[in-house]
């Protein structure tokens, strides 16, 4: 189930929601059909909840929002981004053990 703290990114409010966050913002980059993007996502809601607060975790569905995946330059997915001062300061390409993110996150949050 969803983490109602899971944001869903678009194209439409990226900027407002993630590129001017006043904290860190983990985009977990996915589509439906994806099968490592569906296996990461309980993982992802996790994260959303227990950063909430500290971090802006969410998700960016590349099918329905094309120009975030092209602006980004995703080219494989699940593709995960941490954006500090709309800045990408990590990037990970397929599935990530939770305690990789976990420290990113932690360092970014400071």
């Amino acid at each position: 189930m969803a983490s109602p703290n899971t944001i869903h990114f678009t194209d439409a409010n990226f900027d407002s929601e993630a590129m001017q966050a006043g904290q860190p913002v983990l985009v977990d980059f996915w589509a439906e059909w994806c099968g490592p993007c569906r296996a990461i996502a309980p993982m992802i809601d996790e994260l959303a909840t227990n950063y909430a607060g500290k971090a802006k975790i969410g998700k960016v569905d590349i099918d329905s929002n094309r120009d975030l995946a092209l602006r980004f330059g995703i080219q494989s997915i699940p593709t995960i981004l941490l954006l500090k001062d709309g800045q990408v300061v990590n990037k990970w390409v397929g599935m990530q053990p939770k305690p990789v993110i976990q420290k990113a996150l932690d360092a970014a949050a400071g």
